[in-house]
């Protein structure tokens, strides 16, 4: 006898109209028996029952039947067989007719096999395991995807970057390599050993760029112009010799000479940091030698720093190279710079910013920013004469205000002004619009002590502005009012203290110019660089 299974049609009971369902009843032998009516009670549709099965020996629809076989429930022998209310047998699980079964889980896990199958015949290339394990496959080389390359049927369209570089395919047959020495981003560099030719056992330095790691026409393009800038620089005693190019399938190699001496930066870093001047002045001579030289045969370097420079030997004052022309680049005689045009002065966003900090502060830093002013030269202040003319000062008293900011920026703001929210502080200088400003402030407001550091006679303008401080603007101030003038917490105390005379309780020089310089902005700067 095979299993039933039941399901519930929607009907119309024929007696009231009510909306019921009905369990239909479907034997494995064949025709639907009427089960049960559940839900067609009169009133409002009456309430709800579940449809049971019939107890042992009750024949189906209430209808006796002679030698009728006992419904059985495949659930009977299940963990989650629902309950049954009092007055119910469960289905004849002991009946001789139906013999039990016993299932040790009601749904038995799925097999991995099928998923392991597919896995060997994927990597076996579709054979069986049996058959592969007599004869071995060669390992499947998988073709590298370019960068923006679709997928199989995915790229018909686009083109496969060309990385052949018309370079010798020899290398292995030429040159013996050797162990690493540096690395970089896209390469890395190694002895090599010539094999053959007149350099037959000299001992050299091969740059090893891969391939797989041109990943763009651009990085393609760089690449050849680096070789061809090397061909093109030769005869320099501070340019590093350039011997040969090869590649092969994977990679490029540039062959050069040998420097054994080390970078200059681990000469830098070996001394402290410091040069005498002697010493500095034979390295910085041979920097501008070269730089000249390169510049002199149209090319320029772009990425000049103490690591690009090596010693040739491990001696005192060995000659110095200069290498790595990866970011170099032929000049372009129709660039701007090289124009004999008088370019106009652009608009500095910066002006806006200086302006803006200015009006925001307080009294004594406004102080002693127009003493600073006063102590620069008024060649010193060309640029910043420049800047005041391109706001279009009144032409009455010479004064500007935000007008002349706002028009300012209207006709000369650039993309990148636009991209740094200049456009923003605009709102910032507001107090301009109840006030006017003469070059004198706007002098003051536009310097910066940070810049001026850097003037040669920085002592000199430092001590002639303190001595205009001291006649306007310098006062007695406490510890904490020069903290709080300088956003410094407590702890700050101790070192604001030695700026204070303690004979008039004012700012001394050191004071003045750690003021000018602001302290917290300053050790901001300085835990960057650490």
């Amino acid at each position: 006898m095979g299993q039933c299974y039941a399901r519930n049609v929607h009907g119309v009971d024929a007696d009231d109209g009510g909306v019921g369902a009905t369990t239909i009843t479907v034997s494995a032998a064949g025709g639907p028996e009427d089960a049960a009516s559940v839900g067609g009670g009169g009133g409002r549709g009456g309430g709800r029952r579940s449809a049971r099965p019939s107890p042992a020996g009750t024949p189906r629809g209430g209808r006796a039947g002679a030698g009728a076989t006992p419904a059985r429930s495949s659930a009977a022998g299940s963990p989650w067989a629902p309950g049954l209310p009092d007055g119910i047998a469960p289905s004849p699980a002991t009946s001789v007719s139906t013999p039990r079964r016993f299932f040790r889980r009601p749904f038995p896990p799925p097999s991995p096999a099928k998923h392991i199958k597919a896995s060997l015949a994927r990597r076996l290339g579709h054979r069986s395991p049996a058959s592969a394990s007599q004869v071995p496959m060669p390992p499947v080389e998988v073709p590298i995807q370019e960068h923006g390359a679709g997928g199989a049927g995915g790229g018909a369209g686009q083109r496969e970057l060309d990385k052949s570089f018309g370079y010798d395919r020899q290398f292995a047959a030429k040159y013996e390599l050797g162990k690493e020495v540096g690395r970089g981003h896209f390469g890395h560099t190694c002895l090599v050993r010539a094999r053959k030719g007149d350099m037959r056992g000299q001992v050299l330095a091969v740059k090893v760029i891969s391939k797989a790691k041109m990943t763009t026409a651009i990085s393609i393009e760089d690449v050849r112009r680096e070789v061809k800038i090397l061909k093109a620089l030769s005869g320099h005693s501070n340019l590093v010799k350039f011997y040969d190019a090869c590649e092969d399938a994977l990679n490029v190699y540039i062959i050069m000479e040998l420097c054994e001496g080390g970078e200059l930066l681990d000469r830098i870093l070996s001394r402290g940091g410091r040069y005498n001047e002697g010493d500095a002045k034979i390295i910085v001579e041979q920097i501008l030698k070269v730089v000249a030289f390169c510049h002199l045969q149209g090319v320029v370097h772009r990425d000049l720093k103490p690591e690009n420079f090596l010693f040739s030997t491990r001696e005192e004052h060995s000659p110095m190279k200069i290498i790595d022309f990866g970011l170099s680049d032929f000049i372009r005689p129709a660039h701007p710079w090289l124009r004999d045009e008088q370019q106009q002065i652009p608009l500095d966003m910066l002006v806006f910013k200086l302006v803006k900090a200015y009006l925001v502060s307080t009294p004594l830093k406004r102080a002693a920013l127009k003493a600073l002013s006063r102590a620069i030269t008024q060649d010193e202040l060309i640029y910043i004469r420049a800047q005041y003319n391109l706001l279009e000062p009144n032409s009455a008293d010479g004064r500007i205000c935000i007008d002349n900011f706002r028009m300012a920026l209207l006709q000369n703001c650039t993309d990148a002004m636009k991209e740094s929210r200049t456009l923003e502080i605009l709102h910032a200088l507001e107090p301009l619009a109840y006030r006017r400003m003469d070059f004198e402030e706007f002098r003051a407001a536009t310097i910066s002590p940070y810049q001026l550091e850097a003037v040669p006679r920085w002592e000199e303008i430092a001590s002639t502005a303190f001595g205009y401080f001291e006649q306007e603007g310098n006062r007695a101030i406490t510890i904490e009012e020069l903290a709080q003038e300088m956003n410094l917490s407590a702890a700050a105390y101790s070192v604001v203290r030695d700026w204070i005379r303690p004979s008039d309780g004012k700012l001394s020089f050191l004071g003045y110019t750690k003021f000018l310089h602001g302290l917290t902005m300053r050790s901001g700067n300085a835990r960057r660089h650490h």
